[in-house]
């Protein structure tokens, strides 16, 4: 298994590869956005995930960058390789935000608000 020094690493792109995001093109959205890493000479300062399902189905196919708590919907292969060269120079892809990060989420409006989790 590998163990990635990631102290260079500025954004971390987490891409959804669950179910619905599948159905919608996760698997190029993945690699065209690794690719663009590769070719931009990125790969010390973006650092990239596969997840399973992040529960936005609706907005597949889902992408979501820390430190900055954005969360994106409708990513395509060719938004996938905007949105890193976006990231890099400090820009976010402001159409496709579903959600993003100040203290708490702040819906954008951009997309259904969702079912509110039961508590436990």
């Amino acid at each position: 298994m590998t163990t990635w020094n990631l102290q260079e690493t500025r954004c971390h792109l987490l891409i959804c590869n669950g179910g619905s995001c599948m159905r919608r093109q996760a698997d190029e959205v993945t690699q065209a956005i690794r690719d663009e890493i590769k070719v931009l000479g990125a790969v010390k300062q973006i650092h990239t995930t596969r997840t399973r399902c992040n529960g936005r189905c609706e907005d597949a196919c889902v992408v979501i960058a820390y430190p900055d708590g954005v969360w994106y919907k409708d990513i395509t292969p060719e938004l996938g390789r905007l949105l890193v060269r976006m990231h890099l120079s400090g820009e976010r892809l402001e159409e496709n935000i579903v959600y993003s990060y100040d203290q708490s989420f702040i819906a954008s409006g951009r997309s259904v608000t969702g079912t509110d989790k039961l508590s436990c």
